[in-house]
This record gives C-alpha cells, sequence and structure tokens, in this order.
C-alpha cells in the first residue's frame, strides 16, 4: 500500500501529461505531491524527510518551470533529486556509526556490517547514475521520451536494481530464515 503512496504523484503526473502538457502536468504534480504528504500524515501519522524533500524540491522547481514556462527546470529537478539521495547514502558510509540504508532496513533483516556498507555504496551510486542518466535523456531526447523515460524507464531500472540487490541478500536472508527457525 505504501507503495502506492509512493508512485501516486508519479502516476498523476502521468496522466495530465498525456492528456495535456507539460506545464498543467507540473501542476497536478505540485498537488498531487502535497496531497501525498497529507495522507501519509494521516495514515501513518509521520512523513518520511524523503518525502519532504522531494515535496520542496517539487514545489520549487515545478513552481519555476510554470511561471516561467520552462519545462527544463522539472527535468532537473529529477537528478537533483536523485544526486542529493545519492549523496545522502554516501555521505552517511563517512559520517555516523550506520549507513542510511541500515537506518532503513535494519527492522527488517539483520546483517553484517560490511554487507550494510555495500548495499549502502550501490544505492549511493545508483542514485548518482540515474540523476546523470536522467540529464543525458533530457539533453538527447524530447519532452515526451523524456516523460516516458522518467515514468517507465526509471522506475524499470529502479525495478531491476531491487532484484539484483535482493540476489545479492539471499544468502543472508537465507541466513536469517534459517535462524529464525532454530529459535
Amino acid at each position: 500500500m505504501k507503495l502506492l503512496y509512493d508512485f501516486f504523484p508519479l502516476l498523476i503526473f502521468f496522466i495530465f501529461y498525456k492528456a495535456t502538457n507539460i506545464f498543467v502536468a507540473t501542476g497536478a504534480l505540485i498537488v498531487a505531491t502535497a496531497v501525498q504528504l497529507v495522507l501519509m500524515w494521516v495514515k501513518f501519522k509521520r512523513v518520511e524527510t524523503m518525502h519532504v524533500v522531494t515535496f520542496v524540491l517539487v514545489l520549487v522547481f515545478g513552481g519555476l518551470t510554470i511561471w516561467l514556462h520552462d519545462a527544463m527546470f522539472l527535468k532537473w529537478k529529477v537528478s537533483i533529486v536523485n544526486w542529493l539521495f545519492g549523496a545522502a547514502f554516501l555521505l552517511t558510509r563517512l559520517i555516523g556509526k550506520r549507513t542510511l540504508v541500515e537506518m532503513l532496513m535494519n527492522a527488517q533483516i539483520q546483517l553484517p556490517k560490511l554487507v550494510w556498507k555495500r548495499l549502502n555504496t550501490m544505492w549511493g551510486v545508483f542514485f548518482i547514475l540515474m540523476g546523470t542518466l536522467n540529464i543525458y535523456v533530457v539533453y538527447h531526447y524530447s519532452t515526451a521520451t523524456w516523460v516516458d523515460f522518467k515514468v517507465f524507464g526509471m522506475l524499470g531500472l529502479t525495478v531491476i536494481f531491487i532484484i539484483i540487490q535482493t540476489a545479492y541478500l539471499y544468502r543472508y536472508l537465507k541466513h536469517n530464515v534459517e535462524q529464525q527457525g532454530k529459535k
């Protein structure tokens, strides 16, 4: 269900883009992201920092897109968000006792410290690469292609990345299940 909350603004943006244009879709994205925050607060009584940062960037870059009638602001927002997330993952490897991925997933799975560090680095590099790939698409393809890439390409690459990480974690997940069975 949380996954639906996460992708709700993207879905709204895509529908409005296909039905109208990038500027109307950007306005719909801003509204949908605000609604997302409200729904999360009502349902979970908290809002994740990632969603707040995303909303602020959507509001700023989306607002500039509409105000200046220039879609480049919205297109760059995607890369900036990815680069910020990538930097956050990579910086927690250097600062603090636990990596960001460990803080996010430690309640669900127990892993050796080295594995947490590897996962964290993989996520950091993944976000940096996604931001860079977005910029490539922005400058080499049409807005229509960029929208399709943003909705389907980036989502598809993320799913593939998660599958690869799950395969990497399989032996640790299996070990955790075996340990649970012994208790």
